[in-house]
């Protein structure tokens, strides 16, 4: 059957009482493999060894016999063109009753040309859902994969994500009263903000519903269709029949900011900002690209490379040193007879100044005085950071990991390599840091709806703070931050770094920088130079402040 003829719907459906949720199950022992499309090992041996490639006419015309099955309400039939019959006629099944859906129109789309290399077939489909007297349609898209089934014929290879892309192994999709009401999200000047404007905050808004749904008054449930997670909870909203009435929950953001990070970000690939209050610790933006994909800005737990000698440079200030001290940069150098270093461009300086190392980047400048800090001097100072505590932020983040070390584990995290961890949210709260001199742990809603205690750190002396403040402006008026930070005042600063990533064919972009009470960071993947990556990120975040 020819792909365009898949028009025709399927009316009816198994009577349910009130509705249900249906579970994405792995079939133990059934003709069908698990909820991933791959065979049990029963099936696994009796596939051929040697197969050859399928044709695009095999690959065509077996997405176009499952998605005519589903249309026509065949949904074993459906299934029988899977590598998984059983588990996908459970979940096809679930999905009708579940999600009160009575009729589907699944239509294959046109390929790329990627997609065509790869076997897989985008689709788009229109479901009518029909719960208590309303009635919806719901349209949205969705690929499959086609490949050779446990006979050796072409096969749907069966995933959750078929279905609907948003779902995983163990996820429902079920249709009925929320579980919480929406959220009127608020910005701190009081603006509405939504899901539409700001697409990197949706899995925020999403979480933020589960959390504070039932802690703030004011909220009616609608009636959605939604991703129901394995845990019960309730996950992405698909689709609304009936509007409830949101409850208003106040927030950190800055609207204005969170617009500009959302445009600094969008096009990159794997790159993720936050900006942060240094006065209060509120976080004003959260952005990262792609918006669907891996939050770059809360989630990341890489090491932040040259950036995190802010901190390395706090801890030397605090041990003797001033910026006007000397500190050769010598390339190749090592410590103790350790691993040696170099410098970006092989640099040497044989009479630089820790204010020199720092606005021009030199490892080498920074390890070779590692025997002032000792064993602890460098976890230390973090900790007057708050980087060695846990963070309760509101939403879930990856936390700050500095373990420490002598040795080369020592040199390589005072240039922000080793066994550190840290993400743009983390970096952004050292910078404001650096220019308060206090800690503020980072925090997107008001402290007394965030269950768990804040973190609370020293933060650093006033003089330490005073000499960083001026070691980060040496990096904006003749250092590797000076052409991204053109036009900053005397109010600013910033560090610049690269973090390699073994197995990377490219270091990852990083920066950090403040101007006025903002600070703001960013990273990167595979970005290189953080001043030519990262950089114009924060530097277009802060202008807007």
């Amino acid at each position: 059957m020819k792909i365009g003829i898949v028009s025709t719907v399927f009316a009816g459906m198994i009577g349910v009482a009130g509705f249900g949720a249906y579970n994405i199950v792995s079939a133990v022992g059934s003709s069908g493999g698990g909820g991933s499309g791959s065979s049990s090992g029963a099936q696994a041996s009796s596939t051929p060894t040697t197969q050859a490639p399928l044709t695009a006419k095999q690959v065509t015309d077996t997405a176009a016999d499952f998605l005519t099955a589903w249309s026509q309400g065949d949904l074993a039939g459906a299934a029988k063109f899977t590598d998984a019959s059983a588990t996908a006629t459970q979940d096809l099944t679930g999905f009708r009753t579940g999600a009160h859906v009575t009729a589907v129109q699944a239509m294959a789309s046109t390929r790329s040309t990627t997609e065509a290399a790869s076997d897989t077939v985008p689709f788009t489909v229109d479901a009518t859902i029909s719960y208590q007297g309303l009635t919806d349609h719901w349209t949205y898209a969705s690929s499959l994969t086609v490949g050779h089934g446990p006979d050796g014929k072409p096969a749907v290879r069966w995933a959750p994500s078929v279905l609907n892309p948003a779902l995983t192994e163990g996820d429902s999709i079920v249709t009925g009263s929320a579980k919480a009401p929406e959220l009127e999200v608020r910005d701190r000047n009081g603006v509405v903000m939504t899901e539409a404007q700001y697409p990197s905050l949706t899995r925020i808004f999403d979480d933020f519903r589960n959390r504070y749904g039932d802690k703030l008054s004011g909220g009616t449930p609608g009636i959605e269709t939604y991703i129901q997670t394995s845990a019960g909870e309730q996950g992405k909203t698909l689709e609304i029949l009936r509007k409830g009435r949101g409850a208003r929950l106040n927030t950190t953001l800055d609207a204005h900011v969170q617009a500009a990070a959302e445009r600094a970000v969008a096009g990159k690939t794997q790159a993720g900002v936050t900006a942060v209050d240094a006065d209060t610790g509120g976080i004003l933006a959260v952005a990262y690209s792609p918006a669907e994909g891996v939050d770059w800005a809360l989630q990341d737990d890489v090491a932040p490379g040259s950036t995190f000698k802010v901190v390395t440079a706090a801890a030397l200030l605090q041990h003797g040193m001033t910026p006007g001290s000397s500190a050769p940069c010598r390339n190749g150098a090592n410590y103790g007879y350790g691993k040696p270093y170099r410098n970006d461009n092989g640099m040497n300086n044989a009479s630089a100044t820790l204010d020199w190392d720092f606005a021009l980047s030199c490892n080498t400048g920074f390890i070779l005085q590692a025997g002032r800090l000792g064993s602890d001097g460098l976890v230390a100072t973090a900790a007057q950071f708050g980087l060695t505590q846990r963070w309760n932020v509101g939403t879930p983040v990856e936390q700050p990991a500095v373990p420490g070390g002598s040795g080369d584990e020592l040199t390589s995290e005072m240039i922000g390599q080793g066994q550190l961890q840290m993400s743009p949210l983390i970096m952004a709260s050292v910078a404001a840091t650096a220019r308060t001199g206090d800690f503020h742990q980072p925090r997107i809603v008001p402290s007394h709806l965030i269950d768990g205690p804040l973190a609370h750190a020293a933060g650093i002396p006033n003089t330490t703070s005073h000499q960083l403040r001026s070691m980060m402006h040496s990096a904006i008026s003749y250092g590797t931050a000076a052409g991204v930070m053109s036009g900053f005042g005397s109010d600013s600063g910033a560090k610049t770094g690269s973090a390699e990533i073994d197995g990377a064919a490219n270091p990852n972009g990083w920066f950090l920088g403040y101007s006025g009470h903002v600070a703001a960071a960013a990273v990167v993947q595979g970005g290189g130079h953080g001043n030519a990556s990262a950089g114009p990120i924060v530097a277009a975040v802060l202008r807007a402040s």
